[in-house]
């Protein structure tokens, strides 16, 4: 018996395979608490910097730039092997060691903060904002606000590549054509 497809059926297959394809390529983004990727940083002969999602619940631009830019497969192949990713909610309510203090919720208004995602963002409290901690766990730097892919990436390169060592920010943005 001979087996024919239709060429709506083969047009189908073919979707089907390619998205299979695609999906078999995409990396996942392997999110840490802040408590592993310490521990992570502590135990590793060569640990990796330490990138840190500052979001709340409510903050669609959170929302946007989970979906947008950290499921952009080249960001996220790019994140997976240079830093230890960790989700941050700021108005969470477990407390966080860190450098031998612990920092814990201030409830505020409706939602209140979280002490440690204000230090890491200077006092500033502005969602998403993004953090990146060098390998000993040191600030490189706050970046707030929602960032595109390609934006987002030569920030992370700049840090994960080592290149804030060399030059400051204006000159690479500025020379790269950023």
């Amino acid at each position: 018996m001979k087996t024919t497809f239709s060429a709506t059926s083969k047009t189908i297959l073919f979707f089907c395979i390619g998205f299979i394809s695609l999906s078999a390529n995409a990396q996942d983004v392997e999110w840490l608490t802040w408590k592993e990727a310490a521990t992570l940083v502590s135990t590793e002969k060569n640990p990796k910097k330490i990138f840190i999602d500052v979001y709340t619940d409510w903050c669609g631009w959170c929302k946007k730039m989970d979906k947008d830019t950290f499921q952009n497969p080249e960001v996220a192949a790019y994140m997976a092997k240079n830093f230890y990713m960790v989700k941050l909610d700021g108005e969470g309510k477990e407390p966080i060691e860190f450098k031998g203090k612990t920092y814990k919720f201030v409830p505020q208004g409706r939602n209140g903060y979280h002490e440690f995602a204000a230090s890491l963002m200077q006092g500033r409290l502005s969602y998403p904002t993004t953090i990146f901690l060098d390998e000993e766990m040191n600030m490189l730097s706050p970046v707030p606000g929602y960032q595109k892919p390609k934006p987002f990436l030569d920030i992370a390169k700049y840090f994960g590549d080592d290149i804030y060592k060399e030059k400051d920010w204006k000159a690479y943005s500025g020379v790269s054509g950023r």
